[in-house]
């Protein structure tokens, strides 16, 4: 993307306030980015913190029509549910070779291309939460009219958040139940590492620093370049010490027999959801 052109986040939430956190610090002006939300307040607040031209809808009912026109990239930040309305409402409005980002989980490239004017071109994206910490994940996947450059239009809007990889969209719901939810079970082994902590005896104030350091210094770990998880795990697995008596445990308990059953129940109902979109 070319410094010259715009930028425009329909939606802002949390997510799309990562996004653009990540975009701005790699490099792209806030003057080539618009921004709408419902709320003045919030418009402000996007517009004092980041620089950014920021609209309300609930003061400019027509703020999405004029944010789209003359936007080289449209990023669709509103919850699934309201997506394809508005893509409806934006459609006529959005230049014919605009890259149509959509970051809502579970509509599809189909239902997004079916909203919008045939031969628009459409990425869909799978964003998780890290990118508010600058490591996130992020699956991409392209439209029938997008073309390459659209794509990686669509690789810079996110590269300055974390990884981005370009997978077939019919693995979106896989790496939805994988990194798109896979934050919250760490979250929960980090809470379950606590409770544990508490059983053998510590104070619920140390179990909790226990249990969070504990997950976020084994992710730095993670994140460090080469690293392979299976080779940490046995790097502090000694033979017949405590660790080895635990992850014999999680073995015997079929630990990862579970998280897939997880997962699986994740990436069932995210194909439900489109389903129930369909619908509407």
């Amino acid at each position: 993307m070319g410094n010259d052109e715009k930028i425009v986040f329909l939606g802002c939430g949390s997510m799309g306030e990562a996004i653009l956190g990540g975009m701005l610090a790699a490099g792209v002006p806030p003057t080539s980015v618009v921004v709408t939300v419902r709320r003045p307040e919030r418009a402000n607040e996007l517009a004092t913190r980041h620089g950014v031209t920021a609209l309300a809808s609930n003061e400019e009912a027509a703020a999405n029509v004029q944010a789209v026109q003359g936007a080289s990239v449209v990023i669709l930040g509103v919850k699934p549910v309201g997506t394809i309305e508005l893509c409806h409402e934006v459609a006529a409005s959005v230049d014919a070779n605009a890259v149509v980002i959509s970051i809502a989980a579970a509509v599809s490239l189909a239902q997004l291309e079916g909203a919008l004017t045939p031969g628009q071109p459409v990425v869909r994206s799978m964003p998780n939460t890290p990118l508010k910490v600058g490591r996130g994940v992020v699956g991409l996947s392209a439209g029938s009219s997008a073309e390459e450059h659209h794509l990686a239009a669509a690789h810079e809007v996110f590269d300055g958040s974390g990884v981005v990889l370009d997978i077939p969209e019919e693995q979106q719901n896989a790496v939805s139940a994988i990194s798109g939810s896979g934050p919250a079970y760490a979250f929960y082994l980090a809470e379950a590492m606590a409770a544990a902590a508490v059983d053998l005896g510590l104070s619920p104030e140390v179990a909790q620093i226990l249990g969070r350091e504990t997950v976020a210094g084994a992710g730095l770990m993670l994140a460090q370049p080469g690293a392979n998880a299976t080779e940490l795990r046995r790097a502090v697995t000694s033979p017949r010490g405590t660790t080895e008596q635990a992850i014999a445990t999680f073995e015997r308990l079929d630990l990862a027999g579970v998280v897939l059953a997880g997962a699986k129940a994740a990436a069932a109902r995210a194909a439900e959801i489109t389903a129930e979109l369909g619908e509407k």
